[in-house]
């Protein structure tokens, strides 16, 4: 059986980071605080610039409607993506998860997490690098993290694209195996290709995760690129910001890794699986999913477990 609830510590950073620049979606400069927080806090996001500074969970309940990012707002169920909200949160969520954070308060100013180079390893490098600790006990007592244990396959698609988790076989350590399938079929840019990671909960693979998940960036093909300049998206980005594959492979310099666009997708999926708010103990696999199927299946998991 995995290791018993009481055994999966909480950890926080150990002492404040900052980052700063602009978004990917939004030219708007945003600045950004990572803070140590007490154990059973989770992951919360603070909009130090609107009046009130609403507090916005890393829950999947605050997710809001929005294509090609994760965007978390501050009144639950809410399907729009404006008001007191926090776009763009993914990369950094899954840098988080990727170090084992499971408590941290992030002071936000402005509506979209800064971009940085497109990956998550700036956040990663940086959380790492202030350290990663027990989350302090406060006056309440200790939370135990109790993880969703699953016990039978679930399942969520759209059309060819689909998620799902299966279980564990008995023993071994407490861990999340997650493997993302990319295939965009015949004649495209980016041929087929796959990438694999494994979370553990008791003691966080963080060389691994920094070496083969945090360096790949997001990415475009030429033809969706040019797409969105036409539509005046992402006017702000230059050459280099992101990852743009054309017929021949990547504009402007190399891959990163071996297939890098695949290790992209499940670094958003280690990500967005994070809004559970608890850790998954069971092999994730999914194919062609993009935001709004991982944000189904954190939220089909915690409806069943």
């Amino acid at each position: 059986m995995p290791t018993p609830v009481a055994h999966l510590a909480r950890r926080t950073v150990c002492r404040p980071v900052g980052f700063d620049g602009v978004g990917l979606f939004s030219p708007l400069h945003t600045r950004i605080t990572v803070l140590p927080a007490p154990s059973g806090a989770g992951i919360v996001f603070h909009r130090t610039d609107l009046p009130g500074q609403p507090s916005i969970p890393a829950k999947v309940g605050h997710v809001a409607t929005a294509p090609r990012k994760t965007v978390l707002v501050a009144k639950p169920g809410d399907a729009s993506a404006g008001g007191a909200g926090v776009h763009t949160v993914e990369h950094l969520l899954s840098a988080m998860a990727g170090l084992g954070i499971t408590d941290a308060y992030v002071e936000v100013a402005g509506a979209e997490i800064p971009m940085m180079d497109g990956s998550s390893a700036p956040f990663a490098t940086a959380l790492r690098d202030a350290g990663v600790g027990p989350a302090a006990v406060n006056g309440t007592g200790h939370h135990p993290v109790e993880p969703i244990v699953v016990t039978k396959t679930v399942r969520v698609d759209k059309g060819s694209a689909w998620a799902e988790v299966q279980p564990l076989p008995a023993g071994g350590r407490p861990r999340m195996e997650a493997e993302y399938r990319l295939d965009y079929g015949a004649g495209a840019p980016i041929a087929p290709q796959s990438a694999a990671f494994t979370l553990f909960y008791d003691e966080p693979e963080v060389a691994g995760y920094m070496r083969d998940v945090a360096p790949a960036r997001t990415f475009a093909t030429l033809a969706e690129a040019l797409q969105m300049r036409q539509a005046g998206l992402f006017s702000h980005l230059r050459e280099g910001d992101t990852l743009v594959i054309g017929p021949e492979g990547p504009v402007g310099g190399p891959y990163r890794l071996p297939d890098e666009p695949a290790r992209h997708k499940l670094l958003d999926l280690i990500g967005d699986l994070s809004l559970a708010g608890r850790p998954i103990i069971a092999k994730v696999v999914a194919s062609q999913s993009g935001h709004a199927l991982n944000h189904e299946l954190a939220a089909a998991l915690l409806g069943q477990y």
